[in-house]
């Protein structure tokens, strides 16, 4: 499995109404210093709608600025027609949406 197909794996994991940070996927493929290379791997996404990228914001709880499909006003839209909880415009409330732990994707 190459190391884009398993961002892709990870994050399939992420449930709806839940987010994950760039860090934390790398964290679940074994590399968390490999942050950068999940958000090349999500703007290469091959299943937009399988995939859910949207679901991946910075550690912050920041949305991606160049999120790959539509901005991050489009980011924003998907993330709360699931539910995730903002605490401004631009910031998820990652204290109550970020998911704890994802499995490890090998």
């Amino acid at each position: 499995m190459t190391t884009f197909e398993k961002v892709y794996e990870a994050v399939k994991l992420i449930p709806r109404g839940s987010v994950a940070s760039y860090g934390q996927v790398a964290e679940a493929i074994g590399n968390r210093r490999l942050a950068r290379v999940v958000g090349y791997a999500l703007h290469a996404n091959p299943l937009p709608g399988v995939i859910p990228c949207h679901r991946v914001v910075m550690k912050d709880g920041s949305l991606s600025g160049g999120f790959a499909f539509g901005g991050p006003g489009r980011q924003a839209e998907l993330l709360r027609a699931e539910g995730v909880v903002f605490v401004d415009e631009e910031h998820v409330d990652m204290a109550r949406c970020r998911v704890r732990a994802l499995p490890l994707v090998l």
